[in-house]
């Protein structure tokens, strides 16, 4: 008795000649005058004649196995009153508005702005995803998976600790979002406990990534060196120095926000990484370098970069420091001043935070803590001033404390 199905074999696949052939049960096996093959699903729905393409067949391609496969799930549909075309084209409408992960994460960047401390945490934010997240980026979000996570982290893992971490946070944010939204289904393949701490080592065990950092103890002499230049980048890097403030509230400060006769410095909550307002005492130091800067005011900024209405370049600070031949970085000197009031000073390490204006950890804490040290802080920074001061040679070391 004939086969009602399955009735041709693989060889008969690879050589038949042109025709229409019938693997049965609605499968056919369409062969051109030039030698193409492709399978064909036949069949009668509410009275209509439908075809479905399920692929070419060949070497590489659709095999006989597949087709069968296919066809039998066509079938299942059909018995279920459903038409399997109907289905397949919902289904390619459905892929169709599944962003990709590049076009969801850019979206959520500008969804959640007013979340952003400032313009530039934003920009970082788009930056990290935009540079490392190259392997997932034209991928739809929904098929974002494990591996394509470590495409994205393993190239930096060891090399760049911390912008790697804030990338994996990131795409774990951003896959979440989806989640949340219907588009990803699952667990987040960018969760770090569970899943890819057992894929990547843990960051106590790299290199920290901390910013190089110039001992206490050769700061002085460090100052010497640096007042050999009249350079706007050297004086705006003494100034950051003596005011352990970070580069970018000293490139962007503005003479408007200067009051030389309070000796204070009042940095918008806007350019704060905290997103406070941050006063800064002057010590008598500082307050000279900005006198010499004053002679020599052009526009809003107080350190002038090149060109009309310019701040001081990002990449300023990193120049001179190679220039000088000195493997550290400006950031690194808020480090030098933390160790020096710790090792050395006699001032409390509240005042020693409020001066870095870090953030009180302790949410209680930070609630009745309503003044900013600002006359405590003046003494220690003007303390700090003096440890920075270039001393002669055999000169003693002077150092200005509170009871």
């Amino acid at each position: 008795m004939a086969r009602l199905i399955h009735k041709l074999t693989a060889r008969e696949v690879a050589t038949l000649g042109a025709g229409k052939h019938g693997d049965g049960g609605n499968l056919f096996l369409i062969v051109s005058e030039a030698g193409a093959r492709k399978w064909l699903f036949i069949y009668n729905l509410a009275g209509k004649r439908r075809e479905a393409g399920l692929g070419s067949a060949g070497p590489g391609q659709v095999s006989l196995a597949q087709a069968r496969k296919r066809a039998a799930d066509m079938r299942a549909l059909i018995s279920e009153g459903k038409d399997p075309l109907a289905i397949k084209a919902a289904q390619e409408v459905a892929k169709a508005s599944i962003p990709t992960f590049g076009e969801y994460a850019l979206n959520l960047v500008d969804t959640i702005e007013s979340g952003f401390r400032n313009a530039k945490h934003r920009q970082q934010w788009r930056n990290t995803l935009v540079t490392y997240c190259k392997p997932i980026w034209a991928s739809p979000i929904d098929k974002v998976d494990t591996a394509g996570v470590l495409k994205c982290l393993t190239p930096i893992w060891r090399k760049k600790a911390e912008t790697a971490s804030r990338l994996r946070g990131r795409i774990e944010r951003v896959i979440d979002a989806a989640r949340a939204q219907g588009l990803f289904a699952g667990a987040n393949p960018a969760i770090w406990k569970g899943h890819l701490a057992a894929a990547l080592p843990k960051h106590d065990k790299l290199a920290r990534g901390h910013h190089a950092a110039l001992p206490y103890d050769d700061v002085a002499a460090f100052m010497a060196r640096l007042r050999a230049s009249e350079s706007v980048s050297a004086l705006a890097l003494e100034f950051c120095i003596l005011t352990a403030a970070r580069s970018s509230e000293v490139m962007n400060m503005t003479w408007g926000e200067v009051d030389l006769e309070a000796k204070v410095w009042t940095v918008p909550a806007k350019r704060m990484k905290a997103g406070r307002e941050h006063r800064v005492p002057l010590s008598g130091r500082a307050v000279a370098i900005l006198a010499r800067m004053a002679e020599v005011r052009q526009g809003g900024f107080v350190f002038a970069g090149r060109g009309e209405g310019k701040a001081l370049s990002s990449m300023a600070f990193n120049m001179l420091l190679r220039r000088m031949q000195c493997e550290v970085t400006a950031h690194g000197f808020r480090s030098s001043f933390s160790d020096w009031a710790s090792e050395v000073s006699s001032f409390s390490g509240e005042t020693r935070e409020a001066c870095l204006a870090h953030t009180i950890a302790n949410k209680s804490e930070a609630a009745y803590r309503r003044g900013d040290q600002l006359e405590k802080r003046r003494l220690m920074l003007e303390a700090w001033a003096s440890w920075c001061e270039p001393k002669a040679a055999g000169g003693n070391v002077v150092m200005l404390r509170i009871k």
